[in-house]
């Protein structure tokens, strides 16, 4: 697992080429050999305010992955429905999704998709193989005031989570599976901030540090009809997990001719 070296400074990534004055200090430049154990005798155990994750059935009808409009139109009801369903929320706001699709190795370390001020999807990029959990005590709320500027206020005063929703697309995963850190097993001071350097602003994202403690889990032949939900970020301070670490990893168990990873991650906010 590709971790971050805690140096005192936050990481940085810049999606432009930095200039010579430009501080760089890259995450993911400490792998750890980790144990990830097989996690589908605890599925029913699991809970995304402990453990920081869940795995539920869901319906695979939809197939029309190749197509945007159709994704928003279709598939997006399907995810906030799941998310309602298994949270609690009254009210959830998808944002964005991404598809991920094997690519070169030198793309594979860290790809995010444009943050911009307004609602957008992203295709086509490849896994991430870097330890990161999606947002941080600065930019969740943030986003919130990005997504529904109108109500933000209103709704930050309350309880408001963000889950990423994870499915396969069409065929069992067995390469590039995607493992979690049992969030019970990680401490606040293993996270490290780390700046996304754009042009005109700078967003964040939490990278983390190696502790031998990390428990990690992920389900090994996921198929198209399960789903994976994720918490990236919690307002929530009453002990409950709040964020939560995870990283696509190369299977040493993975078979030669395995077919090649497609799945897709829809995020959304949610509201209690």
């Amino acid at each position: 697992m590709n971790y971050t070296v805690d140096n005192g400074r936050p990481a940085a990534y810049y999606f432009y080429e930095p200039g010579p004055d430009d501080a760089l200090n890259p995450a993911g430049t400490d792998p750890h050999e980790v144990a990830i154990h097989n996690a589908w005798s605890l599925r029913d155990q699991l809970s995304v305010d402990r453990q920081g994750f869940e795995l539920h059935e869901f319906d695979s009808t939809f197939q029309d992955f190749d197509h945007d409009h159709q994704i928003r139109e279709h598939f997006y009801p399907q995810v906030v429905d799941f998310v309602k369903r298994h949270s609690g929320a009254i009210r959830v706001e998808v944002f964005d999704h991404t598809i991920r699709r094997r690519q070169p190795p030198e793309q594979m370390v860290f790809s995010r998709p444009s943050t911009e001020f307004k609602q957008q999807t992203t295709v086509q990029r490849p896994a991430v193989l870097l330890v990161h959990s999606d947002y941080t005590v600065q930019s969740g709320p943030q986003r919130v005031r990005d997504i529904v500027p109108q109500d933000a206020e209103r709704l930050l005063k309350g309880r408001v989570a963000f889950f990423n929703v994870w499915k396969p697309l069409y065929q069992t995963v067995q390469e590039l599976p995607l493992a979690m850190i049992d969030a019970q097993t990680h401490q606040d001071d293993d996270l490290i901030r780390m700046e996304l350097k754009y042009r005109e602003r700078t967003g964040e994202i939490y990278v983390m540090r190696y502790a031998p403690h990390h428990q990690w889990m992920y389900f090994p032949q996921m198929e198209k009809h399960h789903a994976l939900l994720l918490k990236t970020y919690d307002s929530e301070q009453d002990g409950r997990c709040r964020f939560m670490g995870h990283s696509a990893f190369e299977d040493p168990q993975t078979p030669g001719d395995a077919p090649k990873r497609e799945s897709i991650e829809v995020r959304a906010m949610a509201f209690f």
